[in-house]
């Protein structure tokens, strides 16, 4: 063997054997036990970045390890390729999103294919192929058939950029998720998924998921967000004083009712509608709050303001008191019944709007220091207390006067307790092209029509211009009309596209099963879910992992499959971050521009940022094609695993990757520098014997633990001790086991080192070395000794030495019997396996 290990022909090579035996496609009909391994499928947005190369590698490290324990493993990819990058490139370049979606696909594929990733290529699909969106959209039929889909006018979320519908989850600090644009309020017909009929089932669910991240099942607790509470109606009159009827609010804290000093109802609220229709200020202010905040972390930040309709609502325990109503920017018409009651003193929110508007502010929760009614501290108190200031629940606890207020309300006729929850039905439409269409017919007299299931898929037309913003569906000059497939009259398709979270939320369940003729073979299916191990970024917390565990339950619901979670194990891995520069004036530049802290094209100083997520807008992405193309494959794969905890950032560095680099030709050298006599001319070696078995079981552990750095770190340790051992046969063992354990991290030297030593097939197919469990137990132990309590020698005894042959080993170090001076001790203190400490 050589002494240096040739990456860029090597990988070349065994990646072509793997494609040519198609070693990694996975077999239905295998009876080996199952392992699904899945990272999250990428967007083909253009090249892949070292994000995707870390996020595949770990489970690609993996899918290998499980396939060398006896497991049937699919680890399969595709793209999630439908959403408004492509239309925008459309726009942008006058290409078809179609084409450049494809294209992209070809070189991200490729770029895949480099690093050497054990993928089931047998089982690739796109979103945006016909024969995957045509089963979508036979689900949503069925999701129609079963009551769980349906259209209504709503306020949503525009996008005024991308000129679409966006979900509440889409909207960060008022702004669409992809375009940045501030986002309006708008009413629409839309199309729904009922999420909401399975919110306890996906709250409860979370407690079954055990290995999930803690933090991923808070948020997703949090976002469903159940609290339970009372709903009650306060009676209404108008400035004149003349009774108007009831306003209904629903509130968490019932309890703080005699502490209430107003009533705000949401922008879109009956009776703010009722007062802008004449009120020129009122309809003003609306229109305001449509502009502001979308959702309830936003609300939160937000200036609070109010426009007081000159309506009183009286309290239902004393209707002389008499409470202003205003329509508030800070109240969301989708979250209770879209009206509240303000208690100040008890509630930050309240508290800002008050104060700003000059309401009364009364204590009616005290945390034992303070009794008046008078507040005049300088933010709400929001703690434990006991009720005071509140008439018949003064002296009660918060939760029992909870409990009395909702009795009283109940018995009274003028309220329920009530259980609400945060989480609102999932607005699936879009006005774009590029989605998959949604499979309904718009007639006059029959209304919205299915598609029928022979006409499917519902494909989308390939002559479209996006020559001006918009959806270019709505304006196509023949593909939206149609014949109603009921009264055969003149109708009009939908011209709506489903939300791409739609097509990720099943996607994993085409990869286990793809019949021609079904979404998916029922059995086939379950054979492999709910997926074993699913990694990907946190930032997919709360709207691809809720959609897909809601997806699931649906389909359950129809009687699809038999599943309600989908994913067993989560992992989300850290980012990738670099170092990012900017020029004088400002602008991001990419290492390209810069040499030696100057911007080439300007002369201008450059200025180092903070080391981020690699992103493109900021221009500190690294290309991994020209670092695999200098280092291999291996290198790169390599320093993914090794330089941090995988569920932390990782900064890229020139040093770290060079540094993989070298430790791979380390490896190379080991193993070339086992000659076939060496065995022979050498003894035994138990020590290294058990160091390689030790680290075996050690490496095993990590990699099911997704603990990478800790199995490289093992490795490194088995590599220094071989390096440092006599020939032995034990020695050449060592290496044996080594180019096994090391072959799911960097499988192209295995593999050429295993062909270069004879060995048989591939070691993609060989077994994970068996381990010895008695090499695992230490037959010795060191021992501290101690004279007069202070350490002076340790020794190295058999484990479980009796106590007097302990104690006659630690009398016979030299160092203690100088501290002696030939004197009989004491006193002997054995501690066995642990100390001996002798009294002088």
């Amino acid at each position: 063997m050589s002494q240096r290990f040739n990456a860029l022909s090597a990988d070349a090579r065994w990646q072509r054997v793997w494609d040519e035996r198609r070693t990694f496609a996975a077999d239905d009909s295998s009876p080996k036990p199952k392992s699904y391994v899945l990272e999250m499928f990428p967007y083909p947005s253009g090249r892949i970045h070292m994000g995707h190369v870390r996020n595949y590698t770990m489970g690609d490290v993996l899918a290998r390890f499980r396939r060398m324990n006896g497991m049937e493993v699919l680890h399969p990819m595709g793209w999630d390729a439908f959403g408004m990058p492509a239309e925008n490139a459309a726009m942008e370049k006058g290409v078809h999103p179609g084409g450049w979606t494809r294209d992209n696909i070809a070189t991200m594929k490729a770029q895949l294919k480099r690093l050497g990733f054990a993928l089931d290529w047998t089982r690739e699909f796109a979103t945006c192929d016909p024969e995957y969106y045509g089963h979508e959209q036979a689900i949503f039929l069925r999701f129609l058939e079963a009551g769980l889909v349906y259209r209504r006018e709503s306020a949503v979320n525009w996008d005024p950029v991308d000129m679409t519908v966006l979900a509440n989850e889409q909207v960060i600090d008022g702004r669409g998720w992809r375009s940045g644009a501030l986002v309006e309020k708008r009413k629409l017909n839309q199309w729904f998924l009922k999420i909401t009929a399975f919110a306890e089932d996906l709250l409860s669910g979370l407690a079954d998921l055990k290995d999930w991240p803690e933090k991923v099942r808070l948020m997703q607790e949090n976002w469903i967000g159940k609290s339970q509470g009372l709903t009650f109606r306060f009676a209404l009159t108008d400035a004149a004083g003349t009774g108007e009827g009831v306003v209904e609010v629903y509130t968490t804290r019932p309890d703080t009712i005699f502490g209430a000093s107003f009533v705000a109802v949401a922008a879109d609220h009956p009776l703010a509608q009722s007062v802008a229709a004449g009120d020129p200020a009122a309809q003003a202010f609306i229109e305001e709050c449509r502009r502001g905040g979308t959702t309830a972390a936003e609300l939160e930040t937000q200036e609070k303001k109010g426009f007081d309709t000159g309506y009183k609502a009286a309290h239902p325990f004393d209707p002389t008191i008499q409470l202003p109503v205003y329509i508030a920017n800070f109240v969301l018409m989708d979250y209770g019944v879209g009206a509240v009651f303000g208690v100040p003193a008890h509630d930050q929110r309240d508290f800002e709007f008050a104060t700003k508007y000059k309401l009364p502010i009364r204590r009616v929760v005290s945390e034992g220091t303070k009794d008046s009614p008078e507040f005049h501290e300088a933010e709400a108190y929001t703690g434990p207390g006991t009720l005071v200031n509140s008439h018949f629940l003064d002296g009660m606890d918060i939760e029992d006067a909870k409990r009395e207020v909702i009795v009283r309300a109940e018995a009274g006729g003028w309220g329920e307790g009530t259980t609400v929850y945060r989480l609102r039905d999932w607005g699936i439409s879009r006005q774009r092209y590029w989605g998959t269409p949604i499979p309904i017919i718009h007639c006059a007299d029959c209304g919205a029509v299915p598609v029928p299931l022979d006409q499917l898929p519902v494909k989308l037309p390939e002559d479209v211009s996006f020559a001006i913003p918009g959806n270019p569906l709505d304006r196509h000059p023949t593909w939206k009309h149609v014949a109603c497939p009921s009264c055969g009259k003149d109708a009009v398709r939908e011209t709506d596209t489903l939300d791409t979270f739609a097509d990720s939320s099943w996607y994993f369940i085409r990869f286990a099963s793809q019949p021609d003729d079904k979404p998916f073979d029922k059995a086939v299916a379950e054979q492999w879910l709910p997926v074993g191990q699913y990694i990907g970024g946190v930032e997919h917390a709360i709207l691809h992992l809720l959609y897909a565990r809601f997806w699931t339950r649906a389909l359950q619901h129809v009687g699809m499959i038999d599943l309600a979670e989908p994913f067993a194990g989560l992992f989300t891995q850290g980012m990738v971050t670099h170092e990012t520069y900017k020029s004088s004036d400002g602008r991001w530049l990419s290492p390209g521009e810069i040499e030696d802290g100057i911007e080439v094209s300007t002369g201008q100083p450059v200025t180092v940022g903070r080391v981020e997520k690699m992103s493109k807008s900021k221009k500190n992405t690294v290309d991994p094609e020209p670092i695999v193309d200098q280092y291999g494959a291996d290198a790169v794969r390599w320093f993914m695993l090794s330089d941090s905890p995988p569920e932390r950032d990782l900064e890229w560095s020139e040093n770290g990757i060079e540094g993989a680099w070298r430790f791979v030709q380390r490896l190379w050298r080991l193993v070339a520098s086992e000659g076939t006599g060496s065995a022979a001319e050498g003894g035994e070696d138990i020590g290294l014997r058990k160091t390689a078995h030790r680290t075996v079981k050690g490496v095993a552990d990590a990699i099911e633990g997704l603990q990478f750095n800790k199995a490289v770190a093992l490795i490194y340790t088995l590599a220094n001790a071989i390096e440092k051992a006599q020939p032995s046969q034990d020695r050449t063992a060592a290496v044996a086991t080594l180019l096994r354990i090391v072959s799911p991290m960097v499988p192209h030297l295995a593999e050429e080192a295993w062909a270069a030593q004879g060995g048989e097939g591939l070691i993609a197919d060989v077994a994970w070395p068996v381990v010895d469990p008695a090499l695992l137990v230490d037959d010795e132990v060191t021992v501290a000794v101690q004279v007069n309590g202070k350490l002076r020698d340790t020794i190295l005894l058999p484990k479980g030495m009796a106590r007097e042959e302990a104690e006659a080993q630690a009398l016979a170090s030299e160092k203690v019997a100088r501290l002696l001076e030939g004197k009989p001790p004491r006193k002997v203190i054995v501690v066995p396996d642990r100390l001996v400490n002798i009294v002088a």
